[in-house]
């Protein structure tokens, strides 16, 4: 039996930054589960990663004779994975195009594969759902709802829907898991399936649009409104109007704002009548922040909102412009829009000035933010922080004078 490996493809990885700052890129969320989750669920087997050397502590690479190294930016359906099934040592599977999806083999690599290690290649012709871009994730989420949903609920039947006040249309698309609580909602499943995981709370008076997926033990806050494509991740509490969007995990939007065409990292916080814009005002393309390129290049969409990567806030009534990236650990705040790029441990807004989030405070309110939840910020997630830092500090800012909360 082979040895399931999720690699992160280098150039695609540099391009998904802030949000593979902090994981491999497998375990982004793309649908209900993290494409990690997809792979395990299609192979039944347990992966572990080729990634970054500082993530390696905590998403363990365990190469051995007879190794399967898939390409972690790849969605599974069930042609690739037949096609994955076939694959013979030395043999790999490419895109038109020379992306590596998938390769057998008997050797322990110490860096990410490529077509060139491949002793024989077959080309995947059937089309692939594949997140080389940040907007790819909430431009497929729709899609990938559909095909969890799928996958997860074959042969499985909902939990009713028993509150006299809940009006459902095509609840047939509706499934509801174990300990799930909803009430006085409207849930529209004509246009694309809605997944509700366990213990999740649907609040009084929200309107979900499917497709939809709600994670486990996730709320929808009172008057919630909840339009399609949109993914609120495991232990998120969210409420406003949310369309087209991915919560992670553990983050929270409790209060009225609008966010559209974003995709949000684990244990963020966005403050009461946080808002962005996801279409500019003369109707061209968005220009997106890249990291490997250093300056905004351009989506080719019209519509791209907020990205934000894990451990990030923003204070109440912040404002995120059309195509904005924010990083790792950054308290943004202040009056008019913000700066369509804030980088990591950063501290203020456009009005105050950005200065650097000094590291020590930056772990404390983490550890403060892990901790409400009852979860523990450990030696492990430290380094990883630690890290960061200094990738993107190697010439810091200036200190503010106080960062009290």
């Amino acid at each position: 039996m082979y040895n399931l490996i999720l690699f992160d493809d280098p150039t695609i990885r540099i391009n998904l930054l802030p949000l593979t700052f902090t994981r491999p890129t497998s375990e982004m969320r793309i649908g209900i589960r993290t494409i990690t989750e997809k792979w395990m669920g299609w192979l039944h087997a347990q992966p572990s990663f080729l990634t970054e050397t500082y993530l390696q502590r905590k998403y363990a690479y365990l190469p051995t004779g007879d190794n399967l190294y898939i390409n972690g930016a790849v969605c599974p359906n069930g042609a690739l994975v037949s096609a994955v099934a076939e694959l013979e040592s030395g043999a790999g599977l490419v895109t038109p195009d020379g992306l590596l999806v998938a390769l057998r083999t008997e050797k322990s690599l110490g860096l990410a594969p490529t077509a060139a290690d491949a002793a024989t290649t077959r080309i995947v012709e059937e089309p692939l759902t594949i997140v080389r871009n940040l907007p790819d994730l909430f431009i497929n989420n729709g899609e990938q709802i559909k095909a969890d949903f799928a996958a997860m609920t074959a042969g499985r039947t909902s939990q009713p829907i028993t509150d006299p006040h809940t009006r459902c249309y095509g609840i047939e698309n509706i499934f509801v898991e174990e300990g799930a609580v909803i009430r006085a909602a409207v849930l529209n499943a004509e246009g694309g399936p809605i997944y509700i995981g366990k213990g999740a709370t649907i609040s009084e008076g929200t309107v979900m649009m499917g497709p939809f997926a709600l994670g486990d033990h996730a709320t929808i806050n009172w008057g919630g409104k909840m339009r399609s494509n949109t993914t609120i991740g495991p232990h998120c509490k969210v409420g406003g109007e949310v369309s087209n969007s991915i919560f992670f995990g553990n983050s929270n939007k409790g209060h009225d704002g609008f966010l559209g065409n974003s995709v949000i990292g684990e244990w963020c916080n966005l403050g009461a009548n946080v808002n962005n814009s996801n279409l500019k005002n003369d109707y061209t393309n968005v220009r997106l922040h890249s990291y490997a390129t250093g300056k905004p290049e351009d989506t080719g969409r019209l519509f791209c909102g907020l990205l934000m990567g894990d451990y990030t806030k923003a204070g109440i009534s912040t404002m995120f412009n059309t195509g904005t990236v924010v990083g790792v650990s950054v308290n943004v705040f202040g009056a008019g829009f913000q700066p369509k790029h804030i980088p990591s441990f950063s501290w203020g807004g456009a009005a105050e000035g950005i200065a650097d989030y000094r590291l020590e405070k930056a772990l404390q309110v983490i550890r403060e933010t892990v901790g409400r939840k009852n979860r523990v910020f450990d030696e492990v997630e430290e380094e990883i922080l630690r890290a960061i830092y200094r990738m993107e500090k190697e010439e810091p800012l200036d200190q503010p004078t106080d960062q009290a909360s």
